[in-house]
């Protein structure tokens, strides 16, 4: 077994300039995104922001889906819900599946 060499640091939460530089995005975008609802930052305002755990995913997944298929937010909030719920359904029906 390898011993680790470093400690590797554990992302706790991104602001919205540490999200933009995390997704390379411009903050108008995510901006958008939380418009939508793709994503839920937690603060008040923009200034205080913070990003975690599945936002970070999701924020990763919306920008993919903006650059490789050129779909804006709109289309992103509609897709990743979509996916979402096909992958809850998967979930429910692995109950009943045999394996």
């Amino acid at each position: 077994m390898k011993r680790a060499t470093h400690q590797s640091e554990i992302v706790d939460a991104l602001s919205l300039q540490d999200l933009c530089r995390f997704c390379h995005a411009d903050e108008d975008w995510v901006i958008e995104l939380v418009e939508y609802g793709v994503l839920e930052p937690k603060g008040t305002h923009v200034e205080s922001w913070r990003f975690r755990g599945a936002n970070i995913v999701r924020a990763k997944k919306a920008r993919r889906l903006n650059r490789d298929l050129g779909i804006n937010a709109a289309g992103v909030a509609m897709v990743i819900e979509l996916l979402e719920e096909r992958d809850e359904i998967r979930r429910r029906l692995s109950r009943y599946e045999p394996v």
